[in-house]
């Protein structure tokens, strides 16, 4: 199967020309503000992409998700997989979606590290093959140009553990690119620069 991923998008989706994929997965930060009329905005974009699957995960800019948690069947069109730490089966292809970020700051989605996030990273299954996060983990593509490593060390722990093919995120726009350690291969996949341009390549792979 081939993928595409994206992410941090911020409401400039309507901008980007996707390649043909069979899997079109977004990894968050799909609005800048969070507001409902963004988030409809783009959930009618991405809901008319022409992938077969289309796979969605909110970041911490997506606020109207988060308020709305138990209204999500009635939010997102039929045709979007929504994940929030929850997973589904593609063609034997195990994916596992969460769109908690490590933070103290008033952010969507935002967990304290240590405990509090731990607990949603248990939640992953030991079978997944690809695992989706907006939160990239801690050391692996997760610089900005303020800050050093912000992503998640529990996370890294929990994939250390499980070994997924994948591990796709965004969040921090400075670090795109992809890395291989041992059998996983972590892709952060922000379309995004520091300054909101949109000049990060459109991540394509297969599996």
């Amino acid at each position: 199967m081939r993928l595409v991923s994206i992410s941090d998008t911020h409401n400039k989706h309507e901008d980007l020309q996707l390649p043909d994929a069979d899997i079109l997965i977004h990894c968050g930060d799909f609005t800048e503000g969070g507001s409902k009329k963004e988030t409809l905005n783009f959930l009618e974009w991405f809901s008319k992409q022409p992938h077969t699957h289309k796979i969605l995960v909110a970041g911490n800019h997506d606020f109207y998700l988060e308020k709305h948690q138990q209204e999500i069947s009635n939010i997102i069109p039929n045709n979007i997989i929504y994940l929030e730490d929850s997973g589904i089966n593609i063609k034997g292809i195990n994916f596992w979606g969460s769109p908690y970020t490590p933070s103290n700051v008033n952010w969507a989605f935002a967990l304290e590290r240590g405990k509090r996030i731990k607990e949603k990273w248990n939640m992953i299954p030991e079978d997944t093959h690809i695992l989706i996060t907006h939160t990239p983990p801690y050391s692996i593509h997760d610089e900005s140009i303020e800050y050093k490593n912000i992503g998640c060390e529990e996370l890294l722990k929990k994939v250390v553990d499980i070994k997924p093919r994948f591990h796709l995120f965004g969040h921090v726009h400075d670090d795109f690119g992809s890395k291989k350690i041992g059998t996983t291969t972590f892709i952060n996949s922000s379309v995004m620069d520091n300054k909101s341009r949109l000049i990060n390549k459109i991540s394509v792979f297969e599996i």
